[in-house]
């Protein structure tokens, strides 16, 4: 799980849950938390520039695996990373993976450049002021972060590896199953 700078825990959302709180209490503040978010979220892009700023709303997500890639114009590795991503999105969609891209160009042009060279065929969120890699405490180009279906972050992965490919990709396939399955 996150933990934000008091080492609350947080959960698909950046609201802080408060340990006192009900389990159904919880389900509110979630729910009115995506409701609160929803016209700031991203929306669905292919090869296109990134949507406006915007609050990551993991909520949305609910019983989804997410990953959340930060990526900039100027990392080489993104450049084999999000090919990967595209290909993980198309072959495991159907079965409950979201990608969500994070561009963290301070200047959009940069980042429209890129995807003229290479598309992006997931969700993106544009960040030119770092506050969401601030939020992850990102460390280098690319990170990604695997949530599970119950929104807890199961995995971080710092840079991109070719060789680290199919573990990666058996680790999101166990993380798809369905229980019972």
């Amino acid at each position: 799980m996150l933990a934000d700078e008091n080492g609350v825990s947080r959960r698909w959302t950046t609201i802080r849950l408060s340990a006192r709180k009900t389990l159904e209490e919880r389900r509110k503040i979630v729910r009115a938390g995506a409701v609160l978010t929803a016209c700031a979220m991203f929306s669905a892009v292919s090869g296109a520039e990134p949507t406006k700023p915007g609050a990551l709303d993991l909520a949305q997500h609910l019983g989804r695996v997410v990953i959340v890639d930060f990526w900039a114009s100027w990392c080489k590795p993104c450049r084999q990373s999000i090919p990967w991503l595209n290909a993980m999105r198309a072959r495991y969609g159907a079965s409950g993976l979201d990608v969500i891209g994070v561009n963290v160009d301070a200047e959009h042009d940069d980042a429209e450049r890129f995807l003229r060279d290479v598309p992006i065929q997931f969700d993106i969120i544009y960040d030119p002021n770092g506050e969401l890699a601030k939020q992850f405490k990102v460390q280098g180009m690319p990170s990604s972060y695997v949530f599970d279906r119950q929104g807890v972050l199961v995995q971080t992965h710092l840079g991109f590896q070719d060789a680290k490919k199919d573990r990666n990709e058996a680790a999101l396939k166990d993380l798809l199953k369905v229980p019972g399955q």
